[in-house]
């Protein structure tokens, strides 16, 4: 009997729970959605099976839930305007018709019969990508103090996490494996972080960019850059225009339009090595590698949504713990048709960055004439040149040892204490320089 009464105050918990998300979505009180779900379940629950009303109508309700949040969380992002071919998904797969070749055409002809030129198809079958929670574990406790708080938090919680694997995994479709000719892989050109050796995206490259998609022959119509946060960081440094327009309000989700491109902001876009490649998804940076940008025409890549199923567990099949379990799946798709429109801008490694001099940057001598030897190391090996700019003072170079003869300094009776000069040492075949000041004291008066 006292497990009837659980199984019945737990339907009409569950009941409520449901009624109120369905009132809320539609606009209604959570109250009246409470009472009208506990109305259907008394009227229909003496058709339906045993515990069936609650349990089922619970999950039905939730994947619903999930299912409109995900849709929601496409808008206004880099992947909305996407053709989207969700309706030709069956089971979770897709077929595509790959048009190899398009036709060929002909202006102001003249001989006919015009040629025949066959389109070789072929049926590609593709199975969409499964994305899969881990299960969440809620106890009867925390579902009775606070049941529609904490299931809304599950739901967003899985939610936002299958949200974010399906764009990592769409940018990381979207980005060919290395450099090929029709799908460019280019490198950075900027000034050197001198914290991680990364070359910096410039104004110029984005032009690289460009040029690449116009030798690919990509309309112009279309054309989508998705930057990642580096190299943000690097445009809103060196662009005056692109930082008046990622400081608007982006409405549309994009962060501005530059040299013919729509441009987004995602901040897991794939890693590539130094050498060029791009590593698996998720993968973890090591020294020299960072997140790419791509840009790619919004023609020549698709999207497909499939199913999505939530799974539950109630806590009467688990005694011990008295807990519910929930996690979902969904099946979800993002890449080009073809690898024909795409460019990759990857971030540049330099470890060394420009060469250095090491020493004394100030030198301090007396007034008799004489010679002061002073070691200077430069970080690439190469040798030094010295130069000076006053004709009391002479260098000359060893090595990496710099000589500094001077003239004696006699006691000048106009008061004048010291008489400084410049010596220029610089790195052999660079434009690197270091300035070293010499001053020399005066002589004692005799």
């Amino acid at each position: 009997m006292k497990a009837k009464i659980l199984l019945m105050l737990s339907a009409v918990l569950f009941n409520c729970l449901c009624g109120s998300v369905v009132a809320a979505a539609v606009g209604m009180s959570p109250l009246a959605g409470a009472v009208g779900m506990n109305a259907v379940a008394a009227i229909v629950g003496g058709a339906a099976p045993s515990g069936s009303l609650y349990a089922g109508v619970y999950t039905e309700v939730w994947t619903g839930e999930l299912v409109k949040y995900l849709r929601r969380g496409l808008e206004a992002t880099w992947l909305d305007g996407i053709p989207d071919n969700s309706s030709i998904v069956e089971n979770d797969v897709i077929h595509l018709v790959d048009v190899g070749v398009d036709p060929d055409v002909l202006v102001n002809n003249t001989t006919y019969p015009i040629p025949l030129q066959a389109l070789d198809d072929a049926d590609i079958p593709i199975g969409l990508d499964k994305f899969q929670t881990k299960v969440t574990p809620i106890t009867d406790d925390e579902l009775y103090a606070i049941s529609y708080d904490k299931m809304t938090r599950v739901k967003e919680s899985h939610g936002n996490a299958i949200k974010d694997a399906k764009f990592a995994k769409a940018a990381h479709a979207m980005c060919a494996n290395s450099n090929g000719t029709k799908t460019p892989v280019l490198s950075t050109t900027g000034d050197r972080d001198p914290e991680t050796g990364r070359k910096k995206m410039t104004p110029n490259d984005l032009l690289r960019m460009k040029r690449a998609m116009d030798m690919l022959n990509v309309p112009t119509e279309g054309r989508r850059l998705v930057l990642c946060n580096d190299h943000v960081n690097d445009l809103l440094e060196a662009d005056q225009k692109f930082k008046e327009q990622y400081n608007i309000d982006r409405n549309n989700g994009t962060v501005g339009r530059l040299y013919g491109f729509d441009i987004y902001e995602f901040v897991n876009n794939p890693l590539y090595t130094t050498a060029g490649v791009k590593k698996a998804i998720f993968a973890t940076a090591s020294t020299g590698e960072f997140q790419c940008s791509f840009a790619f025409y919004t023609q020549r890549v698709f999207k497909a949504t499939g199913s999505t199923e939530m799974y539950y567990s109630p806590a009467n099949t688990d005694p011990e713990y008295q807990r519910n379990k929930v996690n979902f799946r969904h099946y979800f798709i993002c890449m080009p048709k073809k690898q024909d429109a795409g460019v990759v801008m990857m971030s540049a490694y330099d470890a060394a960055g420009a060469p250095t001099i090491k020493g004394d940057a100030a030198l301090t001598v007396n007034a008799a004439s004489g010679n002061s030897v002073r070691t200077y190391a430069t970080s690439n090996g190469a040798g030094l040149t010295a130069q000076s700019n006053a004709d009391w003072l002479a260098v000359s170079v060893s090595g990496n040892k710099v000589t500094f003869t001077r003239q004696a300094y006699a006691y000048d009776a106009e008061g004048e204490s010291t008489r400084t000069a410049t010596v220029t040492i610089g790195i052999k075949g660079t434009e690197v320089t270091k300035t070293v000041t010499v001053t020399q004291s005066m002589a004692s008066q005799a």
